[in-house]
């Protein structure tokens, strides 16, 4: 099996050190502490901090595109199920930090999409992509008739991704996942029905 390159390495960690500390508090020396490689590694990889971030939302999107694979985009299910697949799926990885990490995508738009042009594009495609995810899943559950046929699509998905964030954020102020359930009940029994 091959070793992981100190790339890889500062990119794994550090997205686990931004993910606890946030952008602005994860140094350079905590990523690459937390990486077990020297600091000149990072310069090596990264021609700046910035463009370690950017790698870091493209990392963490990876894992998110899995989960639309497995939910939103899987044919094989219900719509709806994938929908609700979906939000229990996005919860789950917020409950392995027991909340307290949040969603590295609304961290990083509550922390840094205000100052960096580059890293709020990169989030701006992030959320477009989702939402043409979430959009799929909702034309698919009207094509089966789970929804009704005038059923506003994209506009609920927008809602979904904007809504989603906001209890992903409240959660972890929180620490407790009752925003995100609560999110989920209102969008099925009141949205979605």
């Amino acid at each position: 099996m091959a070793r992981a390159s100190n790339r890889e390495k500062i990119l794994t960690e550090g997205m686990r050190v931004v993910h606890a500390h946030g952008f602005a508090g994860a140094s350079v020396r905590d990523i690459v502490q937390a990486a077990g490689v020297p600091q000149g590694s990072f310069t090596n990889h990264f021609a700046s901090k910035e463009a370690f971030g950017l790698e870091v939302i493209d990392l963490y999107f990876s894992n998110s595109c899995e989960n639309m694979r497995q939910t939103l985009l899987n044919d094989e299910l219900p719509p709806l199920k994938r929908l609700g697949d979906y939000v229990d799926a996005s919860k789950n990885r917020l409950l392995r930090n027991n909340m307290r990490t949040g969603c590295l995508f609304g961290n990083f738009t509550a922390e840094a999409s205000g100052d960096n042009e580059a890293i709020r594009a990169k989030l701006l495609e992030v959320f477009a992509e989702v939402q043409r995810s979430l959009t799929y899943c909702l034309r698919a559950a009207v094509q089966a008739g789970e929804l009704r046929e005038d059923f506003d699509c994209e506009e609920t998905a927008a809602f979904i991704i904007a809504s989603m964030q906001g209890a992903n954020l409240i959660a972890k102020a929180q620490r407790d996942p009752a925003p995100v359930e609560r999110f989920k009940k209102f969008l099925f029994s009141c949205i979605l029905r």
